[in-house]
Formats: C-alpha cells, structure tokens, sequence
C-alpha cells in the first residue's frame, strides 16, 4: 500500500477507498498542506432515494471531513434533465421539472445522517448544478469551454465506446452530459474554492475530462480520485437483491429490512465492509474479520448494527437487532418485522403459499417460489412445506400471525387484515 503524507489519503487508502487519482502524490501534498480542501461528489436525482449503491461516495464524504476537509454535495437538478449515459445500455428517462424537484428532496434527507453541515471551514455545504446550467448561454459556452474539450477523448471512453461498439444509440443530449459535468468542476472551484472530485470508478473519464477542463480553461489545479466497484464475495452488483435495491430511505426501505441486508453478508465480506461502511477502528475490524465458524455472525451483527445506526440512527439500529433475536432466538416476533397483510376472506379459502413468497418479497415470480417449496427452502411456523401447491388459511395463524421463511435467515409474518 502507498505511504501518504496526509491524513485524508492515509484513511482513503487504509479504509480501501481509492482506485484511481490523476496525482495522487500533489494531492497528498495538497491535503498536507494544513489547509481545508473543498471536494465534491455529484448525486443525480434519478429516484426519490439513494441506495447502497451510493453509500460508498457518501461514507468517502464522511472520511473527508473526518479528515479536517470541505465536502460539497453537488445535486444534480441540472444533469439529471440529460442523464449520464456511463455504461447503459440505453438512454434514461428523461424526468420533468417537477420529478426532479421531488426526487431531490427525498434524496437531500439521507445526507444530514452522514455529514455536518454549517458555515464552518470543514462544514459541508449542499448545492445544484442547476442554478447555473439551466442559465447558460449555449454559444458562449461552445465559445468558451467547447473549444477546450476533445471528441477524440470523449470517445475513448468506455462508458461512450461500448455503446457505440455495440451499435447501440447515443443521443447527442446524453453525448453532453460528460461536458456539463467537466463544467460542474469549474464552476464548483471558481464559486467554492473546490480542487478535488471524488466518485465511483464508472466516472473516471467524466472526472478527467472536468480536470483537463479546469486546466485550459480556468487555470485551475483541479484533482480527481475514484473508488473501486464494489462487488460482493460472489461477484453481484453491491446493493441490488432478489427484493430489489437496498434503499437508504426508510420510507423506501424499513430499517428492519436495511439491517438485515447487512446481517445476510457473505463471510468473505464482512472485514471490506466493515472498513468501507462503518466508522469502527481498524483494530476492532481485524479482531471481527478474524472470528471463525458460529463467531463470524458475531462480527456480522456488528456490521449491520454500525451500518444501520449511521443511516437510520441508534434507537432505530437497536429495534432491528432486538426484532432479529427475538426471531431468531426466541422464536417470537417483533414490532419491526416484515408483514403480509391477507384479507380474512382470501384466509379463509386459503391462499398459497408460492403467492405469498412473491407477495413478501421472498421470490421474484410464483415459479422461482414454488422452487423454493420443492428444494425444501421454504417453512410456515418452523415446518418445511413439503407440497408447492400448499395453501396457508386462517387456522395457521397464531395471535401474531404465521410465520413464512425462506432459508434460515429471511422472514416474514403474515397477518390479517
């Protein structure tokens, strides 16, 4: 591993954030310096949350400022009217004003959590790119700035390469988007002092483009740093489950539900998460990711406890773990768990069991649940359902409903009502 100089690259790099920076040894001198350094991570507002996907970014932030610098929080209100085209396959779709307006506010919520904001010199600050794109005048800008960016380099780019080796459209609207977020970064350092961007490694060439931009443009000494793609030990996308993707929310996603998702991390996991999601010290990391056998839950509790009281906070962290051992342990139910509400009439004639699954969240289609009862994965009140056509009535439910499972460790009540 690099030996830095700064306090900032020093964690970056111990907490396995970084995968690539345009200089890393100017700005380790840089962040050396004594001096806070203002950087920034864009959010498009895509959906009215963010999900795990972009925890990463969030928690370099919080490492940011941690490390005695500025961060800013760019939304995109401007740059989601176009859409970043970077490794789809087709373009977004475009959402109007009034969309965008409504997603931002929902994902403005999460950050509070993870940042401090105020006026100090390490406090964040919150900003919108469309207070100055939507104010562009497009000549002067082509005048400007257009002169200063290169096609050939634009499409070098993978994000842009792949889709047209693959024949497939890329709409001069989306072919933009690379240019106005290079501009996000001269704006941002003429109006905020900024000098750094941070992002995932899908950004990389949008990140060049805002340095080189800075250089010829506005003579600004500009940085970029990336962290890796997250994956799982098994190679899924990291955030993306057979439920869906795994909000930060809770009006998205239940803090029930969010613990669980790290309480269900893979063994060969647990130590990068731990380092990437968390604030816990390096020491107490080594001694967790070193547990073996039954010991390694342990060191999972622990994960999804640290990773659900930053986002959700303590009391709410607290009330998923206490839920889980009274699920697990006791075999009774708590007031956070997952529910499937059944009408008594559909009880009554009995509903299958398969449904259910599919209704919980437990399967992706009737045919993977009845799968599942076949393979022997699926029990109603700790029995295994032998038959893929059973029904669940009204007599299979206790005085806090039945109790649907898929393997060991995802669970579901079902009640009445």
């Amino acid at each position: 591993m690099t030996s830095f100089k700064s306090e900032l690259l020093a964690r970056l790099a111990a907490r396995r954030y970084i995968h690539q920076c345009t200089d890393a040894e100017g700005l380790d001198a840089l962040a050396a310096a004594g001096q806070p350094i203002p950087a920034y991570i864009g959010f498009d507002c895509t959906a009215p949350s963010l999900h795990v996907g972009s925890l990463v970014q969030i928690m370099m932030l919080r490492l940011l400022q941690q490390a005695g610098h500025k961060p800013i929080v760019l939304m995109g209100g401007g740059t989601t009217k176009i859409g970043d085209p970077s490794f789809r396959d087709e373009s977004r779709p475009l959402l109007d004003a009034a969309g965008i307006a409504a997603n931002m506010a929902g994902i403005k919520r999460v950050f509070a959590k993870f940042l401090r904001f105020g006026d100090g010199p390490s406090d964040a600050v919150m900003v919108d790119n469309d207070d100055w794109l939507s104010r562009l005048d497009y000549v002067a800008f082509l005048r400007d700035y257009g002169r200063h960016i290169s096609v050939n380099r634009m499409l070098s780019q993978d994000s842009v390469r792949l889709r047209l080796d693959r024949e497939q459209n890329l709409s001069f609207l989306e072919f933009n988007y690379m240019v106005l977020q290079a501009y996000d970064f001269v704006e941002l350092a003429r109006r905020y002092g900024c000098r750094l961007q941070m992002g995932g490694s899908d950004q990389w060439g949008n990140i060049i483009q805002g340095v080189e931009l800075g250089r010829k443009a506005g003579d600004f000494a500009l940085f970029g740093l990336t962290s890796p793609l997250i994956t799982t030990a098994a190679g899924a996308k990291m955030g993306k489950t057979a439920q869906g993707a795994v909000w930060l929310n809770a009006d998205a996603l239940a803090p029930y539900d969010y613990w669980q998702f790290w309480r269900n991390t893979e063994d060969g996991d647990v130590g990068r998460f731990l380092r990437l999601f968390t604030d816990l010290p390096e020491s107490d990391i080594r001694r967790l990711e070193g547990l073996e056998g039954a010991e390694r839950n342990e060191a999972k509790k622990c994960l999804a406890n640290e990773a659900t009281a930053l986002c959700h906070g303590a009391e709410a962290a607290a009330a998923a773990a206490e839920t889980a051992r009274r699920l697990f342990e006791e075999g009774t139910a708590g007031g956070d768990q997952p529910r499937v509400t059944v009408a008594p009439e559909a009880l009554a004639a009995g509903i299958p069991v398969y449904e259910l699954l599919v209704r919980a969240g437990l399967a992706a289609s009737n045919g993977e649940a009845r799968r599942l009862i076949k393979q022997k994965g699926v029990r109603v009140n700790d029995q295994t359902v032998d038959d893929e056509f059973a029904k669940l009535g009204a007599g299979d439910l206790g005085p806090e409903g039945a109790k649907l499972s898929k393997g060991r460790k995802q669970h579901t009540l079902v009640i009445a009502g």
